[in-house]
């Protein structure tokens, strides 16, 4: 199995050895999995095309190596165990023999519905045990899955669908979060009437058995499809550079991305992270609470704790249902070890005060994990003092959708820890700050932008049907490097903290958003002339969304701002809704006509008092006018 990190003098060797013959590294880990036909070579890159390959030639299967080759010593241990929703509902285990059989029996299915190697099947599904076993099921047979966050909207979801040109869609009836019924299947129904022309079925999981509309041409179900289905599927060859799914995530532009990742290389470096990040020990209970729509999901619930040979637990409900002691409920009860978590979740349960976990045994837990923003201080101290009980080391954890696995984080036990700092870079991963031209800062005590020297096996291969987009945006900024789009700062041991986006990109809750989306959607608003969209400090979701809007023949109240929140809300989803609109005449601009985010950035931040010069702008008067009608 794959090295797993025993002491920092090991940790101090790996790093050494990974830096100095990245390819006799990774090659020695690549070989702890079972490969169909073995490599001709390591890894070949070129960072200016971009185009790199890990494990050339070589032929495998994800879903052989998170499955069937457990099966000879761990055949009855619990690989998945599903918590569902509502706490009076039973939780169900799946062994890795069970899983195997579900697997193979929904892999069956979907090629009896026409599904074959390469197909793009799209998913808008809960946290259900079946979303697991379908997205393992495509990657059994080769077909390349896409989650799409089922909180987004039906004009979103149709965007990523008619992107990806997926053949099938699969969801679930309903919802289950906290006491609603979510209404998914009618989602996708007003998806497939915007587009998803390339569509041919729509497999629907019955979740609740709640009433749905039903098209007799493309719906079926999946318990009349699937569950009678053979228990034996043989894996399909892969080889280690097919693509093994799309998840699409916002950029700087309007239209979302779709960030591809292979089967190989993903392969080796999400186990690796895994066991190390999280020092997996058999017999250990893991829990992610992320959602299988985002990359936490697929590498810290799904891939990572498979390969590794571990338990994973899933959750289809919300911290706060029934009430806000759910999370350290399940703690108790399920005996977790290790907790991943992100900084939203911590700082809402936080505000609800000591009492709530101070009621739970969580002596079992390990490790706490945070992941999808920085962790401010107030929360870090909270999490290690009143769960971790100053006993479980905090993996205060940094990586993106584009790097497929954890990049830098403290080691447990390991590596020492600093609120604030995701510290240390894992082997194999050289990260550097470098300034405005690119020139790398070398020494200690610095602020500069995070880029990563060398490839990794798990970093994306390109942006769907658009390469020249994956070119722009991570490998043209700075010659050679991986550019991550975020700003860090070094301390003066070495330990990196990373600041956030530099780009026009905002981290609502852990969820990337671009404003340049949020604001296409509110200008789709009859009465909108023209929107700017910036983030501000949020004391839950580390950042909100702040709105700054010009009108025409509205009344400029709070009914408007719900109009404005509902197109939102229809285009996107939820998630993307502003938390603050400003009714505005105009806008702080250049001579060249750019909007001067920075400017509305700081009186967003209630920090008008450092502007800077504003003289310079096509319309300085406007200044005055934004910092006096300001939402702060």
């Amino acid at each position: 199995m794959t090295t797993q990190i025993r002491d920092l003098d090991h940790y101090k060797e790996l790093y050494r050895q990974s830096v100095e013959s990245p390819e006799q590294f990774w090659d020695k880990e690549a070989k702890t999995f079972t490969w169909f036909k073995a490599y001709d070579e390591v890894c070949t890159w070129d960072f200016e095309k971009p185009a790199v390959k890990w494990f050339l030639n070589g032929k495998m299967n994800i879903t052989y190596n998170c499955i069937d080759r457990h099966l000879a010593d761990k055949a009855d241990q619990v690989a998945i165990l599903w918590e569902p929703n509502d706490p009076k509902d039973e939780a169900v285990r799946y062994t890795y023999q069970e899983l195997h059989d579900e697997v193979c029996k929904c892999a069956n299915g979907l090629k009896a519905l026409g599904i074959e190697k390469g197909d793009r099947v799209v998913f808008y599904m809960p946290m259900v045990a079946e979303l697991a076993i379908a997205v393992l099921a495509c990657a059994r047979i080769g077909a390349v899955h896409s989650v799409v966050f089922a909180g987004f909207s039906a004009q979103a979801l149709a965007d990523r669908v008619d992107d990806a040109k997926a053949k099938m869609i699969i969801c679930s009836d309903f919802n289950k979060r906290g006491a609603k019924n979510i209404a998914v299947k009618e989602v996708v129904d007003q998806a497939m009437n915007i587009g998803c022309k390339s569509v041919e079925t729509v497999l629907v999981h019955q979740n609740t058995g709640a009433e749905v509309t039903w098209n007799t041409e493309k719906d079926k179900w999946w318990h009349k499809e699937i569950n009678h289905q053979s228990t034996i599927c043989a894996p399909e060859e892969m080889d280690a550079e097919d693509m093994l799914f799309i998840l699409y995530t916002s950029g700087s532009t309007g239209k979302p991305k779709g960030v591809v990742h292979t089967c190989g290389g993903y392969m080796v470096y999400t186990c690796f992270t895994f066991k190390n990040v999280f020092q997996y020990q058999p017999g250990d209970i893991y829990w992610c609470t992320a959602d299988i729509g985002w990359i936490t999901g697929h590498s810290y619930i799904v891939y990572g704790p498979l390969l590794a040979g571990a338990t994973t637990l899933m959750f289809e409900g919300v911290p706060t249902f029934p009430d806000a002691g759910r999370f350290w409920e399940i703690c108790e009860k399920h005996k977790v070890n290790q907790f991943y978590t992100a900084p939203t979740a911590i700082r809402a349960l936080m505000a609800c005060g000591d009492d709530i976990p101070n009621k739970y045994d969580l002596s079992s837990i390990k490790v706490l994990g945070s992941v999808g923003e920085p962790i401010n201080e107030e929360a870090w101290h909270w999490y290690d003092k009143k769960i971790g009980k100053g006993n479980a080391p905090i993996v205060d954890t940094w990586w993106q959708t584009e790097t497929g696995g954890i990049m830098i984080t403290p080691l447990p036990g390991i590596t020492d820890t600093k609120p604030t700092f995701a510290s240390y870079p894992m082997p194999g991963i050289q990260a550097v700050l470098v300034n405005s031209e690119g020139q790398e800062l070398k020494e200690n005590n610095v602020e500069g932008l995070l880029c990563i020297k060398h490839p990794w096996p798990s970093i994306l291969r390109t942006t769907y049907g658009d390469h020249e987009r994956c070119r722009q945006v991570y490998f043209s900024p700075f010659k050679g490097m991986y550019f991550t789009g975020d700003g860090a700062r070094r301390d003066e041991d070495g330990r990196i903290r990373v600041i956030g986006r530099v780009d026009d990109v905002i981290n609502v809750s852990g969820h990337r958003m671009g404003t340049a989306e949020v604001e296409n959607a509110i200008n789709e608003h009859p009465q909108v002339i023209e929107s700017a969209v910036v983030g501000y400090p949020h004391e839950i979701k580390g950042q909100g969304i702040y709105a700054y809007v010009i009108s025409q023949g509205k009344a400029l109240d709070d009914a408007f701002r719900k109009e404005i929140s509902d197109v939102v809300r229809r285009e996107i989803g939820p998630i993307a809704k502003p938390d603050k609109i400003q009714f505005v005449t105009g806008l702080p601009k250049t001579r060249s006509g750019k909007i001067m985010r920075r400017i509305l950035r700081k009186i967003a931040s209630n920090d008008a008092a450092n502007l800077g010069d504003v003289s310079t702008l096509l319309n300085p008067d406007v200044v005055e006018e934004l910092k006096k009608s300001a939402l702060v």
